[in-house]
Parts: structure tokens; sequence; C-alpha cells
């Protein structure tokens, strides 16, 4: 596989960034969607989630960055990514197609964790709300995002799954609660079912790349378990979700709801068929990206309707 990006150009930064993944940026638009009418144009709200959602960004963009420099030097980012592997891109991971060096991707990591801490520091300082839980909330989101297979590295030690989901979690409660100062019901299992959709799209990921992980020792579940025990999991995972739609009329939301989300439902079947039915796992991947846009689609409009 040929590469067309020029080494060190500012397009293998970019790739570098996966800018072209907003999946989880989605979720300042839940939360705008959340408030009430009075506050959805007030300045002060909106200047602070412009900030959060920048320094979202910048955060996420080291994580994935240091995520492609651990996975350059195990090893399972070339694995993943080899000749034979034609499906995937070869550009997503510039260290594996030799745009990038190590020292430019750490350099980037650090400079644009600095950034995002700096610019969350700002939409703290500026917050109309500052309760206690959502600064703790931020610090800890900040922390584990740059461990998330850097330092501690807890991909690597069996919470990988977990953290894909808690992450969508954190950046819907925590903004919310810097421009409210609290929750609800509605809040709490809208953030759920906003954090499941990236998870049920990075565990087809895990799927396909189950031998390189399993050869660098990194525990995804699909690494650990048989592909029965992994397709039992993502059931699972897509079930709870399920169950969460169905539960949003009992905290407060319009009963209605899931009748509102059948796009949703419907969708993550044929994910899953496609995806453990007839063995096209990338395609189901790339289905779990289509589901996640368009819940949160259906999540801004309820709540434009409700709220």
């Amino acid at each position: 596989m040929t590469t067309t990006i020029a080494p060190g150009s500012t397009g293998a930064y970019v790739k570098l960034a996966k800018l072209d993944i907003i999946d989880y940026y989605l979720g300042v638009l839940v939360v705008w969607a959340l408030l009430a009418p009075a506050l959805r144009l007030d300045g002060g709200v909106l200047a602070t989630m412009g900030l959060f959602l920048v320094g979202e960004v910048f955060v996420i963009v080291a994580m994935v960055a240091l995520d492609d420099l651990t996975g350059y030097r195990d090893g399972s980012d070339i694995a993943n990514y080899a000749p034979d592997a034609p499906a995937r891109k070869l550009n997503r991971k510039p260290l594996v197609a030799g745009t990038l060096t190590e020292p430019q991707v750490l350099r980037f990591a650090l400079l644009t964790a600095v950034i995002g801490a700096a610019v969350w520091l700002g939409a703290l300082a500026i917050a109309p709300h500052r309760p206690l839980w959502t600064v703790v909330l931020v610090a800890v989101t900040y922390f584990f995002a740059l461990q998330y297979s850097w330092g501690v590295k807890l991909s690597y030690c069996g919470f990988q799954e977990f953290f894909l989901a808690a992450l969508g979690w954190a950046l819907v409660l925590a903004p919310y609660g810097l421009v409210t100062g609290g929750v609800d019901g509605v809040v709490v299992v809208q953030a759920l079912i906003f954090g499941l959709g990236p998870l049920l799209f990075g565990v087809y990921s895990n799927t396909n790349d189950v031998a390189g992980d399993r050869r660098v020792g990194r525990p995804t579940v699909a690494a650990l378990t048989s592909p029965r025990g992994n397709m039992l999991f993502v059931s699972a995972v897509s079930g709870c979700e399920l169950l969460l739609i169905l539960a949003l009329p009992l905290v407060g939301g319009p009963w209605w709801f899931p009748l509102a989300l059948l796009p949703t439902i419907l969708l993550r079947f044929k994910q899953l068929r496609v995806g453990f039915g007839e063995g096209d796992i990338l395609r189901a991947r790339r289905i779990g990206i289509d589901v996640h846009r368009v819940t949160v689609v259906a999540l801004v409009v309820v709540n434009l309707v409700v709220r």
C-alpha cells in the first residue's frame, strides 16, 4: 500500500488527529438540545460550551496520537494495517505509513494535551456553574484520556471497552453540569445512550484487530474470548442500549421516545446481522458510526421538541 501524503506535512498531522471521526464531539449538540430554551442562546452558556468543545478536540487528538504511538511501538498497528489488510487505510496511521516520525508524534501529542488542558481550564473559569462533581469529572476525564494507551495504558489493562463508553458519558454530563449546575434522569440516560455509540463501533474494530491485539497482549474482549463469546458481549451491549431507550420514559422522557429512536434500534439489529451473521466486520463498524450519528440527530430533535 502506498501513500500520497508527504512526510511531515500538515496532511500527515490531520490524519494522525483523526479529525474525520467526529462522534465524541457530537455530544455538545445533545447537551445544547437538552438545555432549557432560555439557555440555548445565552452568551455565557454558548461560550462555555464552545470552549469545552475546543478543549475536547485537543484532548482527544492528544489521546489518539498517543494511541498511535503505542500501537506502532508494540507492533499492533503494523500487524493490523499490514499490506495484506487492504480494507484498512494505511494513511490513517502516519507512523506505519512513514509520514511522521515517533518524535514528531510525541511532540504533537504533548502540545495538544497542554492546549486541551488550558482550554478546559478556561471553560471552567467562565462556566455559569462549577459544582464540585463537574470539576472532578473534567479532571478525571482529562487524566484518563491521556492514560488510555500511554502511561497507565488503560486499554492494555482490560478497561478499553468501559473507557470508550465512559468518555462519551463524561463529554455529555460535564458540559451540561457546567452550564446548568446539575443533571436529571433524562440527561443521565441520554448520556448513557450517547456513550454506548462510540463503544458499539469500537468493539467491531476490536473484532477486526483481534490477531494484532492478542500478539501484543492488549486484552480487549474480542482478544480474550472466543468468537462466540465476543458476539455475545457485543449483543449484550447492544441490548443495554435498547433497554436504555425503553427506560427513558420512566425517568421523565416522553412516552414516544422509543418510537423516535426506532431507526437506531433497527440499524443496530442490522449491524449485528452484518457483523456476526454475514461476517463483514468492517462494514458493521461503518454501520455503527452511522447508527451513532442517526441517534444523535434523533436525540437532538426529541429534546428540541420536549425540553
